[in-house]
């Protein structure tokens, strides 16, 4: 049985994510970035994939927290003889890969036991394990160009795993730290843990006092932040989308995606989040991430990159995992790198546009790209597109979309003109204005008034809330307050919001999926900019409290269930709750009650 998604907690080093389920096992490890094979990949099959359990024997787990303001994570179990707390964390701001479990009895004695299974290249390849001896002994364990040593209190061999238990008695501790490094290199030297530990915590509680968050949702907002930027690469600056692959929106079913790649999009939200927040220089280090990302032909621009600024992402299904609670296939890489979105330039603009307004000057480099960029827009101005959710069904003309390219031009218009950047302004501005009469003109209903999802259908897709954050039109325009109520009326599952309707297959695949958590946290953040301050508190309190024990959401809530599905932790969920929590306190700050504060429309769903 496949232990819940939202069972699990992040560990970080700013070059990869493992999870950590609440009772002991590591389940999914990438060594030595995001987008590295997985040693352990149990969390997509059994522990037969990979897994390292360090559990009490006989023992419950009473708590599970992070370290204020860190991604240390202790756990503290009890026995019928003691307690003992286990901290993890991954050392950050050094060259090295390693992870370190460490625990010690806090009263009476306590067994730890270990069940250590090395499965690389996502459990395809068994390692040769030998035990290295010496004054500092250590098992090695070797396959193709991976290698994996770890030092502490010695674990035996056993079935195709290493074993070991344990007793510890009151103020005894016992360290494990396993390290990757190539499997040509030099073994590693021992790791200072104490030092490590002093250097992690000081590096993340000093990032984290240079967020300012203030209110009700404030405790949530700071970690969603330290999560965006535990997703962001140390070194290249790229930003994935969720540290993990597969994990279904769907269960047993197809919708299995690969989210440990650097979306433009996702990047460019994420950035904005973290703008707003006062860190400048991570937004500084995505521009350059992004600049040399899609450096050359407009015409090659893509939709997503490697961690590295990687353009070859090709999909490929692993046959060998059964996928988490049987959803196949299990991808690596993702299909929808090929595809035309044509928003994507519209939120990238957007956030180069905002790093702009902070401040932070144009190079040589950054605003040349941008006008290339800009030259993508013109040239694909009549082509249909995939649309925000990557549709793998026919392409069509996404309203969101056409809105997204018109804001890339209306950001170039406003850079020339209120900043004096050089360019075509007329030429982007005509542009401008003939996307916005047909935006206008097409993508809305007749008889509702309100956006449509496609010039071709009269459905609505969450997507549509985005378009007065653009400032294509206020939230308070009447064509927005439609499709408001359209999507409140069509989209909503138990209160929550869904991408959109999935069986009028236009996304081009089976199955189904629940509510999409980002969807909701932006209708919150309609609500309040339209002076619905209950509902969209009430909203943002059944959001907040759907985050798990460590304060972590992913991709997707099943309401019936009461689960989380989707990749884990999603950074787009993150995102959309800090923006949410920003309108809403700002909005509560200068709110007056509104005439329909008092007198609240009745959601249809929630009045049977």
């Amino acid at each position: 049985m496949s232990t819940p998604i939202g069972d699990y907690a992040l560990l970080a080093d700013l070059h990869t994510g493992p999870l950590v389920s609440r009772h002991g096992s590591i389940d999914w490890l990438c060594l030595p970035r995001f987008d590295s094979a997985a040693v352990f990949a149990a969390i997509l099959g059994t522990e037969e994939h990979g897994r390292w359990l360090m559990a009490a024997a006989e023992g419950t787990v009473t708590d599970q927290h992070y370290e204020p303001g860190t991604f240390v994570l202790r756990t503290l179990w009890r026995t019928a003889t003691g307690e003992a707390e286990v901290i993890e964390f991954m050392p950050i701001a050094d060259d090295r890969a390693d992870l370190v479990r460490q625990v010690r009895c806090l009263s009476g004695h306590v067994r730890i036991e270990h069940d250590l299974r090395l499965r690389p290249e996502y459990a395809s390849a068994l390692p040769w394990v030998h035990r290295m001896d010496g004054e500092d002994p250590f098992l090695r364990a070797i396959a193709g160009p991976d290698a994996y040593v770890l030092r502490g209190p010695s674990l035996e061999a056993g079935d195709n795993c290493h074993t070991g238990s344990f007793d510890l008695t009151e103020g005894q501790t016992h360290e494990w730290v396993l390290t990757w490094v190539p499997s040509h290199a030099e073994d590693p030297e021992p790791l200072d843990v104490t030092e490590a530990l002093t250097r992690t915590r000081s590096y993340w509680q000093d990032w984290s006092k240079q967020i300012s968050v203030a209110g009700r949702w404030s405790e949530a907002e700071h970690r969603s932040l330290l999560v965006l930027r535990a997703l962001t690469h140390a070194e290249t600056g790229g930003i994935v989308a969720a540290p993990t692959t597969s994990l279904p929106e769907d269960p047993g079913g197809v919708r299995n995606w690969d989210y440990r790649y650097c979306w433009l999009r996702d990047s460019a939200l994420t950035l904005e989040a973290l703008l707003l927040h006062g860190r400048t220089e991570t937004a500084l280090h995505w521009r350059n991430w992004l600049l040399r990302a899609v450096a050359g032909d407009p015409e090659d621009l893509q939709i997503m990159y490697g961690v590295g600024g990687e353009r070859w992402l090709d999909e490929r299904t692993l046959d060998h995992l059964p996928g988490h609670l049987d959803s196949r296939p299990v991808r690596i890489g993702n299909g929808a790198v090929t595809q035309f979105q044509a928003d994507v330039v519209g939120e990238v603009l957007i956030a180069l546009a905002k790093i702009r307004d902070a401040g932070l000057e144009e190079d040589d480099f950054s605003w040349p790209l941008q006008r290339s960029m800009l030259r993508y827009v013109t040239r694909h101005a009549d082509s249909k597109d995939q649309g925000l959710w990557e549709m793998r069904g026919d392409p069509h003309y996404f309203t969101h979309s056409r809105v997204m390219m018109w804001a890339a031009l209306d950001r170039g218009v406003r850079a020339v003109t209120d900043t004096g950047l050089d360019g075509p302004a007329e030429q982007w501005a005509q542009l401008r204005d003939r996307l916005r009469a047909e935006i206008l003109s097409e993508g809305v209903n007749a008889e509702t008034g309100g956006f449509t999802q496609t010039y071709d259908n009269t459905e609505v897709d969450a997507s549509l809330l985005q378009i007065p954050q653009t400032g294509f039109i206020d939230y308070d325009d009447p064509r927005m307050l439609a499709t408001v109520a359209q999507i409140e009326r069509e989209l909503k599952q138990d209160g929550l919001l869904l991408r959109y309707r999935t069986t009028t297959g236009t996304d081009g695949l089976s199955g189904h999926e629940y509510p999409f958590l980002v969807c909701s946290f932006w209708l919150v953040e309609q609500y309040a900019h339209t002076g619905r301050i209950d509902d969209a508190t009430a909203l943002m309190d059944r959001l907040v409290g759907l985050t798990n024990h460590v304060g972590l959401l992913a991709e997707e809530y099943d309401p019936a269930g009461d689960r989380q599905m989707g990749n884990f932790p999603q950074a787009f969920s993150h995102l959309g709750l800090v923006r949410a929590a920003d309108a809403l306190q700002a909005a509560i700050q200068n709110h007056e009650p509104s005439e329909h504060d008092l007198h609240p429309a009745v959601d249809p769903e929630e009045s049977r």
